[in-house]
């Protein structure tokens, strides 16, 4: 099959529609007869509510309803008791946002409190081993730490992180003869559709989500929170739409976040390199009513050849609201504990900290003992300090200046597992030789519009142009959840292997019709470019078959999944991360000059896009490695600095220069169309090589996230 649009640097087929204006948004549909929600939340951490008092509310003008009995809602947390701070004592209903706004101020309530707990440092409060993170152990890590030759170790923190994507959560329900409709900001419509109908509950098959448009997401639209189950219901008990959108204060207590976390991290080594043993032990924030993890030690004991290594996991749950997943969850902590171990160890080794990685560098997965599908780290690292010019850094920490500033280079290793998971799609051919493909996934930013569209068009021999994928609908055919960096490699799949099939059956329909040009030959012989079928010089298209046939459209519904693959072969994508920073020594101040990256991802589908994936990810750990952090008032559990004026998140002075690179590869072993995973792994990786530029400015090892000024003063 030649290929004609993937690999190509495609715009996004929505960014007229998008720049605009023209794309709807989840609150910006005009539902008739739309009423207004504002929910009113509790103001303790922990305990009941004795009374609340609606009166002053209902009797604001244009305030409908005020509902504040939740008891038969099934929601994640319990609806009894207050369980954190923010939870949701009340919804206002009003004629417009108004009155529902100031309604909601008038609401008053009293609270029986109970001793509460929202420092997760409290040394009172014992820790967990949660049941999916059981202690690992390879070797025999004490004892080889005891004969190391070299030993690091570290203690690292980070804080809490809020996505803070600029679209706010936002749903507006409407209820029809028994049956729901949510236009929701998720990035899951059919998880969001089972959320709901269990929260109601109601049969998940009178409950339809559209999610067309997301403006940005993070992991934060991946579950489905309290906003969404009291928008519809609260449409339900008024039986009208309502619309319900979180303030920015709102969002910081109603969605989840990237947890605070702690690690010790110890690495034991031969004088020569040989990192011997490694033992890694982390303690995340939690719910005291759900447990959250997300892989912090995936990276640890996985990404290099250590004989001798141990992991252990931990959770201390406090009256929070829970975690939940952000970009490259875990992993991305997990990351930055290892990687900076492995800095300071070339620095002690005297080693530079490109040939200490590879001279540790695994020939297999010895978490699993399984093969590596494709695993082109080398090159990353050949690539990345080329482009880079990684030659010119010096080794000494602090001898490189620029007037008063000090400047210094830092690298780090990144790496995200490749995510495939079962996923459907529908191919239809309509009789102007146009396409459609339709999928219940999302696309919160990283193109999936385009980038399926291009696999299917190449698929079915059509020019771009003629081809559309559709999504954003619960009612489409069976999508995971638009994260974990799966979408691509799954939903991308399945419109590849429904296109196939698509195409084969009107190659076998030709082939049948003793009206086609066709008739008689051998389907294995015919190509399709075009839109046109042909064979020895005989050519039929996708429309005159139609013609013939007196159809309209012929569609096909197909399924892909991994199947056994992950119990064959072990699958990640890679990362070479390479940053140069300036320090101000009299102000603390950091700046990141330029940052470049080699990827290892597979078969890039749109170049343009997936280089804008990266120059997102990197942004993101810009604001994790200098930025970002939430703090709390553990006196209440009220978040201080819940809004963007409090809340540092980079801006363009932050991010300069920015550069990406992917290595020419395919994991064919992996999924069909030989893709990995890009979304997760562009964040994994970048604040340890700020944190290694930092240190090879200043020779101040600093371990805690967000870097501070006052650390470097």
């Amino acid at each position: 099959m030649a290929t004609t649009a993937v690999g190509q640097p495609l715009s996004r087929v929505d960014a007229r529609r998008k720049v605009t204006g023209t794309a709807t948004y989840s609150a910006e549909h005009r539902i008739e007869g739309l009423l207004y929600g504002v929910i009113v939340n509790g103001t303790v951490a922990r305990g009941t509510v004795s009374r609340i008092s609606v009166d002053a509310a209902l009797a604001h003008p244009g305030v409908l309803r005020v509902l504040t009995d939740f008891g038969k809602l099934q929601l994640a947390h319990p609806v009894d008791r207050l369980a954190f701070y923010g939870q949701p004592i009340a919804v206002v209903v009003a004629e417009t946002l108004e009155a529902a706004t100031h309604g909601a101020s008038l609401v008053e309530a009293t609270y029986e409190r109970q001793d509460a707990v929202t420092d997760f440092d409290d040394p009172d409060i014992p820790s967990q081993t949660p049941e999916d993170e059981p202690d690992y152990s390879r070797g025999d890590p004490a004892g080889a730490l005891a004969s190391a030759q070299v030993k690091v170790d570290l203690e690292l923190t980070s804080a809490r992180e809020n996505h803070n994507p600029i679209e706010l959560p936002s749903t507006i329900a409407r209820w029809q003869d028994g049956r729901l409709t949510l236009w929701d900001k998720t990035q899951w419509s059919q998880g969001a559709a089972r959320t709901v109908a269990g929260a109601l509950g109601i049969a998940v098959t009178d409950v339809r989500v559209h999610n067309e448009f997301l403006g940005g997401g993070f992991g934060s639209g991946i579950q489905t929170y309290d906003h969404v189950v009291l928008a519809a219901f609260a449409a339900r008990e008024v039986n009208r739409p309502v619309k319900v959108v979180l303030t920015r204060r709102q969002f910081y207590y109603g969605t989840g976040f990237r947890p605070a976390s702690r690690h010790r991290m110890t690495l034991g080594s031969t004088v020569a390199g040989r990192v011997s043993a490694l033992v890694y032990e982390v303690r995340i924030e939690n719910a005291r009513y759900r447990t959250y993890t997300d892989g912090l030690t995936d990276l640890p004991k996985f990404l290099y050849g250590v004989p001798n290594t141990s992991t252990a996991y931990r959770i201390t749950p406090i009256d929070v609201h829970s975690p939940a997943s952000m970009r490259g969850p875990g992993v991305v902590l997990g990351n930055f504990a290892l990687e900076t171990a492995m800095d300071q160890l070339a620095h002690e080794l005297a080693v530079d900290p490109v040939e200490l990685r590879l001279r540790n560098e695994p020939t297999q997965d010895e978490v699993s003992q399984l093969p590596f599908s494709t695993r082109k780290l080398r090159e990353c690292y050949q690539t990345g300090a080329r482009r880079f010019g990684w030659s010119r850094r010096r080794a000494k920490p602090g001898s490189r200046t620029d007037g008063d500033l000090l400047i210094g280079m830092g690298m780090a290793t990144a790496s995200y597992h490749n995510n495939r998971r079962d996923s459907s799609a529908r191919a239809r051919i309509h009789a102007d030789g146009t396409a459609e493909v339709f999928a219940a996934s999302a696309d919160m930013g990283p193109g999936t519009t385009t980038s399926v569209m291009q696999v299917a068009a190449d698929v079915l021999g059509l020019p771009a142009s003629a081809v559309t994928f559709r999504l954003g609908d619960s009612s489409y055919p069976t999508a995971p959840l638009h994260a974990a960096a799966c979408t691509m490699a799954s939903v991308g799949s399945a419109a590849h292997t429904t296109c196939n099939a698509l195409k084969a059956e009107f190659i076998r329909r030709a082939v049948a019709d003793p009206d086609s040009p066709l008739h008689g030959a051998n389907p294995a012989d015919v190509q399709v470019r075009d839109g046109q079928l042909e064979t020895s010089g005989a050519r039929d298209t996708y429309r005159d078959i139609l013609r013939r046939a007196g159809l309209p459209s012929l569609d096909i519904t197909g399924n892909w999944g991994p199947g056994d693959a992950d119990s064959r072969i072990s699958t990640y994508g890679y990362g070479a991360v390479f940053a140069e920073v300036s320090v101000d020594p009299l102000l603390g101040l950091v700046r990141v000059r330029r940052i470049f990256a080699a990827y290892d991802v597979g078969r890039v589908i749109s170049p343009k896009l997936a280089h804008s994936q990266a120059i997102g990810g990197m942004v993101g750990g810009i604001g994790m490695a200098l930025l970002e952090g939430t703090v709390t008032d553990h006196r209440d559990g009220r978040i201080v600095n819940a809004s963007l004026a409090d809340y540092l998140v980079p801006v363009n002075a932050d991010v300069l220069d920015l550069d990406a690179a992917f290595i020419n590869t395919e994991d064919p072993q992996a999924d069909p169309i030989g893709v990995k995973g890009l979304g997760e792994i562009t964040i994994v990786g970048v604040a340890p090589a700020i944190g290694n530029a930092v240190f090879n400015a200043t020779g101040k090892r600093l371990t805690d996230l967000p870097i501070r000024p006052e650390a470097l003063l």
